[in-house]
């Protein structure tokens, strides 16, 4: 009975459009899925594929690692032109109030960011408020904080810079260079001063306003002037910890507000600073100034404790949700670039080598598609419906192992990072180069990740440690272990297959043993077989890193 009527005819219009829409999706990819990707038929593949594809074009602004802003201080009040009224006084002195400061702008580094893309391109300080009759002086503007992850270095654009934008004295000369004498004057003058009512045309004919006008130009190119000979040094900030250190030059920390990189504007005069023995009713006041102009190139560099260096499909993305047991939301796919941006995860672990709280030891990592339809299969049939928890299941476990508790307590916490992948001529910002370099750039040790399965892994290898040398000579001393992964075949029963896994690796281990060295000693790289897919190995791999990252930390204090 509820089929009928006007619901039945929605879900009819809404079916309809539905299988319209199918049609036309169905007509729109079948046409270009041979000329771009041949060979993929699946559509949600080809989807994910498109997008992987925009993204790179794009640049992958979901993620924002590099950044110019341009900060301007916060604009001064305008100072107030009043005389005071009382009862029995018609003509009281001048009582207009002086503006009220510009505000700061300031950079704060926190930890709660990872991207720099909720950064404005363009941040101006709050200006200050206008000065009021009966003597009241403007508010001075509130500060405005921006918010930095932690790990951005901050550099000051040079004056030869093109995308550099003008400060207030070069931007006024750009505004002016094309007008007469006459208008020049009238633009200046109204940038400059606030008239009483109807006292304009009075006022710039008087001699008092004149010498005021005068007094207003001295100041202000004395002040430039100054500036200029000062010459501040450009900022250079780099915000590697949370906590405020010292500051350098103009940069000068301030608790609970961060670095002042762009000052505010000074606020207008109110009228009762004009008021001489030969004026004695001044009938004008300033305009506020400005705030300081800067434009600062933003550059995010990743902390964290061990990056992981490989090719496109390496299995980085897999090896990181293995070594977090599925708790990294990283995506997994059978193309490349399946990494746009770098991913950062915790993992903890026990003294013996274990992930804390796993619940399965021997989990299988499958693409990230295939693993949300067997979800929805799962659920669609109703297994997950009386399903435990993740809790529920470590307790049921401990109870079963006769007081072998796997609630184990935590002994190290570590962070890795994985980074789009790395191809030849990266440094020079082929593929995703520049965002990948600049994503493990300040991890304290480097592992690099090859695919077992390829034709040549110890010439991937090579290619790598050119890369990291070509952007940045002795970035690849930071390597301390070669995770072969993908090393399913070492437990195939497929001898021909078993073999050939074995002298892979065999070669792969010669080849590190022989050109791969770090530290003082020149100790060859440790070369660890694993399957992040099907966990096998994690254990020796969490032993190792911890190891390695204890010492980077000691080396660093």
């Amino acid at each position: 009975m509820l089929c009928n009527g006007p619901l039945t005819r929605y879900l009819g219009r809404y079916a309809s459009l539905q299988s319209c829409r199918t049609r036309t999706f169905h007509f729109r990819w079948s046409s270009s899925v041979a000329t771009e990707f041949e060979g993929t038929t699946d559509e949600d593949a080809y989807r994910r594929q498109r997008k992987t594809e925009w993204k790179r074009r794009q640049g992958g602004q979901s993620f924002l690692d590099h950044l110019i802003i341009s900060v301007r201080g916060g604009k001064g009040g305008n100072g107030c032109a009043a005389f005071n009224r009382e009862k029995f006084v018609p003509y009281g002195p001048p009582s207009g109030g002086n503006g009220g400061r510009g505000g700061d702008v300031y950079i704060l580094p926190t930890t709660e960011l990872t991207t720099l893309s909720t950064v404005a391109k363009r941040v101006k300080g709050n200006p200050g408020g206008h000065g009021k009759g009966a003597w009241m002086n403007g508010r001075a503007g509130e500060p405005t904080i921006v918010r930095v992850p932690v790990g951005t270095v901050i550099r000051e654009l040079p004056a030869d810079d093109p995308r550099r934008a003008h400060d207030a004295w070069e931007a006024e000369e750009d505004g002016l260079a094309h007008l007469s004498d006459e208008e020049r004057t009238r633009k200046m003058r109204e940038r400059r001063w606030v008239h009483y009512p109807g006292a304009e045309e009075d006022n710039v004919e008087r001699d008092a306003f004149k010498e005021a006008e005068r007094q207003l130009y001295r100041h202000e190119r004395d002040k430039r002037l100054a500036r200029l000979e000062m010459k501040p040094e450009p900022i250079f900030l780099d915000l590697a910890k949370e906590d405020l250190a010292e500051g350098t030059g103009t940069v000068v920390p301030t608790e609970g507000l961060g670095y002042l990189i762009a000052s505010g504007g000074d606020g207008g005069l109110g009228n009762p600073t004009f008021l001489t023995a030969n004026n004695r009713a001044p009938k004008f006041a300033t305009r506020g100034t400005d705030g300081h102009r800067i434009t600062l190139e933003l550059e995010l560099k990743i902390l964290a404790d061990i990056g992981l260096v490989g090719y496109p499909n390496a299995g980085k993305s897999t090896l990181l949700r293995a070594l977090t047991a599925g708790g990294a939301q990283t995506e997994i796919a059978g193309y490349a670039f399946t990494t746009l941006n770098p991913t950062v995860a915790v993992v903890r672990m026990t003294d013996d080598g274990r992930i804390v709280n796993s619940v399965d030891e021997e989990l299988v990592f499958e693409e990230t598609i295939v693993e949300e339809q067997l979800i929805e299969e799962r659920m669609r049939r109703g297994e997950l419906a009386n399903a435990l928890t993740r809790n529920q299941i470590l307790l049921t476990k401990g109870a079963a192992d006769d007081g072998d508790n796997l609630l184990q307590e935590e002994t190290f916490r570590f962070t890795v990072s994985d980074n789009p992948g790395l191809i030849s001529r990266a440094s020079e910002n082929v593929g995703l180069g520049h965002s990948f370099l600049r994503g493990i750039e300040r991890s304290l040790a480097l592992v690099y990740v090859v695919d077992l399965q390829g034709p040549t892994p110890e010439e991937e290898l090579k290619v790598l440690r050119e890369e990291l040398e070509a952007y940045k000579p002795g970035l690849s001393s930071k390597a301390r272990l070669v995770i072969a992964n993908k090393a399913d075949l070492l437990s195939s029963d497929n001898n021909v297959d078993l073999e050939a896994a074995r002298a892979k690796l065999k070669r792969l281990e010669e080849f590190v043993k022989s050109d791969f060295s770090t530290g003082p000693d020149q100790t060859p790289l440790d070369v660890i077989p694993t399957s992040a897919k099907y966990s096998q190995n994690l254990q020796k791999v969490l032993i190792n890193m911890r190891m390695y990252v204890e010492e980077a930390r000691g080396q660093s204090l």
